[in-house]
């Protein structure tokens, strides 16, 4: 199927939107498989799930799905059999929404659901408008090597479910209120860079009303090699929040280079009312600046960490990433047995 002038202009905007000098998009890609998704009907699915269910089993390829702007409202999971998708908006987050409103046990709830690993989204909000007072995720996220470039993560707690295997996150919005970014993922959420330049950072926003946690780690023992860590972001937020507490008992995370308005309360963290946590939580800061990244008030037990011990954490090696970060193919084509039933019934 030959491409029409719409499809291949998007394409060949995103990849000149999202080419890079930096090691997150270093990675060289084989053509890729295009799937088109329309509520229009003038795509292959109307869905992004009907899209998903189409790709193979164990599928090797990869392959990208390009949304149409649209709010599409769709509870959606990517299978763990079903590796090495993609799938992107046009040219903002704000022009494709995926939405649903549910709420209760957390690995329930979630609007979109990742279990495959090599997976990625670019230009897409995930949002879970149920509201405030009980666990509602928007994005579940529990495949290794995934990353998600330009996107919003909207909810109120729990909105992000960070859960497990190596993720990250470039210029994204992430707002929420009680432990929004939660978890028991290797994940590192950093500025977007194009030719040496940022564009922007990651920004996390807190809604509580009250006292909200920013995070919530859930790191269980000093062997795993699991934590966030937040380089070059900024927090904003509502009424007032504290970085962190710790959901387990080793929990990790490390904030550096990160603009922290006055809405990061001055003592930063909280042990959720166990002082044993106290002692096996790690807890960070590095050269973070603005009014509430004052370190002369935070809690005894967290880190301003020297040159030498924030090392580790400033690079997206933390995750292994500059092996599997992939940048948008050059290249695409169309196979028949790719996306299944056309929109028109067609194969």
């Amino acid at each position: 199927m030959i491409m029409g002038f719409s499809s291949i202009f998007l394409l060949s905007f995103l990849g000149f939107c999202l080419a890079s000098n930096g090691s997150e998009y270093s990675n060289e890609q084989p053509t890729a498989i295009l799937v088109e998704v329309d509520q229009s009907g003038n795509g292959d699915y109307r869905k992004i799930q009907d899209a998903i269910d189409a790709v193979k089993s164990n599928n090797s390829e990869q392959v990208f799905i390009l949304i149409k702007p649209g709010i599409y409202r769709e509870k959606i999971v990517v299978p763990e059999d079903k590796p090495f998708i993609t799938l992107s908006g046009t040219t903002k987050a704000s022009k494709t929404i995926i939405t649903w409103s549910d709420s209760g046990a957390i690995f329930e709830s979630p609007t979109f659901t990742v279990l495959g690993s090599d997976f990625m989204a670019r230009y897409l909000t995930f949002q879970n408008e149920y509201g405030s007072g009980a666990k509602a995720v928007a994005l579940r996220v529990s495949g290794d090597r995934v990353a998600f470039i330009s996107c919003r993560i909207l909810s109120h707690q729990d909105a992000l479910l960070d859960d497990r295997g190596r993720h990250y996150y470039s210029n994204c919005y992430i707002e929420g209120d009680t432990d929004f970014i939660c978890g028991n993922a290797a994940s590192f959420f950093q500025f977007f860079l194009w030719q040496n330049m940022v564009w922007q950072k990651c920004h996390l926003h807190s809604l509580a009303r009250g006292t909200g946690a920013v995070t919530a780690q859930r790191r269980q023992s000093p062997a795993e090699e699991t934590g966030f860590t937040f380089v070059n972001c900024k927090i904003t937020g509502v009424k007032s929040a504290v970085l962190g507490r710790p959901w387990g008992d080793y929990s990790r995370v490390v904030f550096a280079f990160t603009y922290m308005s006055n809405v990061v309360l001055p003592q930063g963290w909280d042990d959720w009312g166990s002082l044993p946590k106290q002692r096996t939580a790690y807890y960070g800061e590095y050269r973070c600046y603005g009014p509430g990244a004052s370190v002369s008030k935070r809690v005894d037990w967290s880190r301003n960490l020297s040159s030498q011990e924030a090392q580790p954490y400033l690079t997206e090696e933390f995750i292994g990433g500059s092996a599997w970060i992939r940048s948008v193919p050059s290249h695409f084509r169309r196979i028949a047995t790719a996306v299944g039933h056309h929109v028109n019934g067609s194969t």
